[in-house]
């Protein structure tokens, strides 16, 4: 689980443990990731923290190969970046500063997750690679730029990935989120400041455990390479 936080991430590795899937975490801070490989651990599914800043592409095949090292093998990706403050600005205020700070979260960093394990996957002949993303991937909005222009190209990066991987046993899948995550950081951020001007004010709450069980039907039926929630939103 790259990005691994107390919402999303963590729905996902409980719902992939209780498959009997063993669980990598990485994060940047070390003593929440800890945090989550104890609970995780208190529900019999075998787990390890991996520190990393996402925002550090060059770091990746090292923490890939670290992976490797603790567990074996890599059965399957999630590259869910935390959900906190996205500075999300007007486009007509978008300049290159703004997309440089954030490309390498949301568009190099997962770039090069893919090219770090994607080789022994395809060697294997089976393996799956999810990536998540706001919603503002899929329908661009008014004050919403900033991180979606960079989603929207790695959205587009995993629609070819996932018609080239087509016979080889490897998928590709993206889910799309228009919704406040509970349990997440940015969720709590929101109650605690209780500001209504915040992106999250606007949007509908989900239970992670909810998208969770999205990705274990993508993973498992493997027949759209995108989902959206809520699902009425798809194009």
């Amino acid at each position: 689980m790259f990005g691994a936080g107390t919402g999303l991430g963590l729905s996902v590795a409980r719902r992939f443990g209780r498959e009997g899937f063993r669980v990598a975490l990485v994060a940047r801070r070390p003593e929440r990731l800890e945090g989550l490989v104890r609970e995780l651990t208190k529900e019999s599914i075998e787990a390890a923290s991996f520190s990393a800043d996402l925002n550090k592409p060059d770091e990746m095949p090292g923490v890939v190969e670290a992976i490797r090292e603790r567990f074996g093998r890599i059965d399957v990706v999630e590259y869910g970046p935390n959900g906190g403050n996205q500075g999300f600005t007007a486009a007509k205020d978008l300049d290159d500063k703004v997309l440089a700070e954030f490309a390498p979260l949301f568009l190099f960093t997962p770039v090069e997750v893919v090219r770090s394990v994607l080789p022994e996957m395809l060697e294997r002949g089976d393996g799956a690679i999810l990536f998540t993303h706001g919603y503002s991937a899929v329908q661009p909005m008014p004050f919403l730029s900033g991180p979606g222009p960079l989603m929207s190209a790695a959205r587009n990066y995993l629609y070819s990935l996932n018609a080239e991987l087509k016979d080889t046993g490897v998928y590709a899948g993206t889910l799309a989120i228009a919704a406040s995550i509970d349990r997440s950081e940015a969720a709590a951020a929101y109650l605690s400041s209780g500001d209504a001007s915040s992106v999250e004010s606007t949007l509908p709450a989900i239970d992670p455990d909810v998208l969770a069980e999205y990705y274990w039907d993508m993973y498992t039926r493997r027949d759209r390479v995108e989902q959206v929630h809520p699902p009425h939103l798809s194009r």
